[in-house]
């Protein structure tokens, strides 16, 4: 599985950085020609505590979200030709105004399909490690949590593709 999601990760990073590409379905037919993909990178970002940093986003920017999905992990859309591990570092740096320079572990690929039918988003979240207290940019987020793992579980308003992960125990 590992395997397969690295070799995903990379396919992604040489092809498809944001760029029209026709749909398929499992078939092999063409679902939408026309459909936009987009790769998002996001980390579960994890302290020397043990303990995961999870960001408020902005009832401003996000007003449909409060107390339904308001908190996400670290992580954003990347820009074309620019490495997965340089995307995720510079979204670290935005968000957060830490310094991320360790590894990065693979966790899971998802597909996201918006309300809008002619956009699909595939998500890779990465596990890493890091410290430091979170300087939030505040258009962004609100407020920063590092939360024990069991709390995840119950945690309010946490981003469904995060719980996802939470419930299909891949942390």
């Amino acid at each position: 599985m590992v395997l397969a999601l690295a070799t995903l990760a990379q396919l992604v990073e040489q092809r498809f950085c944001k760029a029209k590409v026709p749909g398929s379905s499992p078939g092999g037919g063409s679902k939408n020609k026309n459909m936009e993909l987009q790769v998002g990178v996001k980390a579960m970002a994890r302290n020397k505590e043990g303990k995961y940093l999870l960001l408020r986003r902005s009832a401003k920017n996000y007003p449909g979200a409060r107390g339904v999905w308001d908190w996400d992990i670290v992580g954003g859309r990347i820009d074309a030709g620019i490495s997965l591990r340089e995307n995720l570092i510079r979204e670290i740096r935005e968000e957060t105004g830490l310094i991320f320079n360790g590894p990065m572990k693979l966790l899971a690929a998802q597909d996201i399909f918006p309300d809008k039918k002619d956009r699909h988003v595939v998500r890779l979240t990465y596990m890493i490690e890091l410290d430091g207290e979170p300087k939030l940019n505040l258009k962004e987020h609100e407020e920063f949590a590092w939360v024990a793992p069991e709390e995840l579980k119950t945690w309010e308003g946490l981003d469904f593709y995060v719980r996802e992960l939470v419930e299909e125990g891949v942390l």
